[in-house]
């Protein structure tokens, strides 16, 4: 069977748009929603590097539409011992997808003797999330951030992905989800080449801190019901999740902070607005 090549005319030409030109040569049904395929909505997700490795950082809301639909989910998932994931985007199929990442590192392990390198773990992913595309493009979107501790190379890695599964290796830091934007200018100006732990715990709670000030989709600290992110470093010792006493105690500092700024005198007030 041939398939002939259909031909447009500069105002019908759908251009890059792979959906539209599917539409517009009779297989619009092959696909479904708007043809576009959105950012990763609902979430804030962080990694950076320090001394000693990375930290991972992720708020706990989960939303449907307008509404809080879940205030405990965790967004960020140990991988194994020495990496992590982070997830932005559609709650099922991420989560799917980490627990069928975590199966395969494990059943790697046990077949090989051995772990299968930080290398090969973000490609896999990679494969994992350009296998998602088809969802992708019908709006469940789901953008990871793998980081951990290459123990052949000593050091902290960060990895950044696309809905296409394109992989990108940051050196610094990365942030994803609605409330990335806000969160990637906290560590920008915080960052450091030698952070210790406790310096990027805070920087990396700071960054959750401020995301979840200005974008309604990401959950910020919840003290009355003893809700905190998931923060989560990974060094040559492993994954270590900080646990919720330390997490208060940080943002309740955090939260002195911003309240002293708050109530510092107006330099416009206290001038007389007057020259």
């Amino acid at each position: 069977m041939t398939v002939a090549m259909p031909f447009f005319d500069p105002a019908s030409d759908p251009g890059s748009n792979f959906p539209e030109l599917l539409r517009r040569s009779g297989l619009g049904s092959a696909i479904a929603g708007s043809g576009t395929v959105d950012g990763p909505p609902a979430t804030t997700c962080v990694a950076l590097r320090y001394a000693d490795g990375v930290v991972m950082a992720g708020d706990r809301r989960a939303t449907s539409g307008n509404l809080i639909s879940h205030r405990t989910m965790e967004k960020v998932v140990q991988a194994d011992r020495y990496s992590g994931v982070a997830i932005a985007g559609a709650a099922g199929p991420a989560m799917e997808m980490i627990r069928l990442f975590q199966l395969q590192l494990e059943h790697y392990e046990k077949v090989e003797g051995a772990t299968l390198s930080l290398e090969g773990k973000a490609n896999q992913l990679s494969a994992m999330v350009r296998g998602n595309l088809p969802a992708a493009m019908q709006g469940m979107v789901v953008v990871p951030i793998f980081a951990g501790f290459d123990l052949r190379r000593s050091v902290g890695r960060l990895f950044a992905y696309d809905v296409t599964g394109g992989r990108y290796e940051e050196r610094e830091y990365v942030a994803t989800g609605s409330g990335s934007l806000h969160a990637s200018t906290v560590i920008k100006v915080g960052f450091a080449a030698e952070l210790d732990r406790g310096e990027a715990i805070d920087l990396a709670s700071r960054s959750l801190w401020e995301a979840a000030a200005a974008d309604s989709a990401t959950g910020g600290p919840d003290a009355l019901r003893g809700i905190y992110p998931v923060v989560a470093p990974v060094t040559a010792d492993g994954w270590e999740r900080v646990d919720d006493g330390e997490l208060a105690l940080r943002f309740e500092a955090i939260a002195s902070a911003v309240l002293a700024r708050s109530e510092a005198p107006d330099p416009i007030e206290t001038d007389g607005g007057a020259r």
